[in-house]
């Protein structure tokens, strides 16, 4: 939903805020994915240029049957990577490219080639590939595995992830930070009780789409102006009355108390 030249205010806006907050050293990754190689490589070198530290990359799926072969995947993301100014992730999110669904293979052996592709986000949800991928042989540079949805953040981590990049963490960002150390501190139990409340918050968020991510912003913090850009528009209030209210409220507030 954005222009080019939004994209890279967004990320340039980003940037300055963190050098001000006095966290410069907090990494940006923008996302440029696009239809066609050449695009997607402009997206690269604008985030750069605009301060992203990587390019988190979908795979083109206007065309996702026969015209999209895996080799024909693999050198999409072999190519924008070699051109990206920046570290590329790879993105797997079949539910948006048209049931394009990376494999662990795929993943591992583009990745292992190819020495400016750091890591992969698996939107996808399962816990097998991610775990397949993060554990295997062929890839023996530095490489993050993420969990792409809170809905299984806990479970990525004992799958070998790196962390989360989820929707759910614009909501209640310090909530996932601590169920991270948590994980870390080997304190198990709080952490999948923990896990217990983001699943149930994310799948509150899943319901109310994209658009309720962003209106759940101004309703419990105040700012975003609750409305996106069309054709999603606003969240009618009346939406987030009920048991809905009560798991968001509950999340915002255990996120207040960090």
């Amino acid at each position: 939903h954005l222009l080019h030249s939004e994209r890279q205010e967004v990320i340039a806006t980003a940037s300055s805020i963190l050098k001000e907050s006095g966290i410069p050293g907090a990494v940006i990754i923008a996302g440029c994915g696009a239809q066609s190689t050449r695009e997607s490589i402009q997206l690269c070198q604008e985030a750069k240029q605009s301060g992203a530290d990587y390019a988190l990359v979908l795979a083109p799926s206007y065309w996702s049957d026969w015209s999209m072969p895996k080799p024909v995947i693999s050198k999409f993301f072999d190519d924008v990577a070699n051109a990206s100014p920046i570290p590329t992730l790879l993105y797997n999110f079949p539910a948006v490219t048209s049931g394009i669904d990376l494999d662990s293979d795929m993943i591992a052996e583009v990745s292992a080639s190819n020495s400016n592709i750091g890591g992969c986000k698996f939107t996808c949800g399962n816990l097998g590939k991610l775990h397949r991928v993060a554990h295997d042989p062929r890839i023996t540079k530095p490489f993050a595995a993420f969990a792409g949805k809170s809905d299984f953040f806990l479970h990525g981590l004992v799958a070998g992830s790196n962390g989360a990049i989820a929707a759910a963490a614009n909501l209640a960002p310090p909530v996932h930070v601590h169920l991270l150390k948590l994980y870390d501190d080997g304190k198990i139990k709080v952490a999948q009780e923990l896990q217990t409340r983001l699943i149930q918050a994310d799948w509150v968020l899943v319901q109310l789409g994209v658009a309720g991510l962003k209106a759940a912003l101004d309703s419990y913090y105040g700012y975003g102006g609750g409305r996106s850009r069309r054709p999603l528009g606003l969240v009618p209030s009346a939406n987030f009355e009920g048991e809905k209210d009560v798991v968001l409220k509950g999340l915002v507030d255990l996120e207040n108390s960090l």
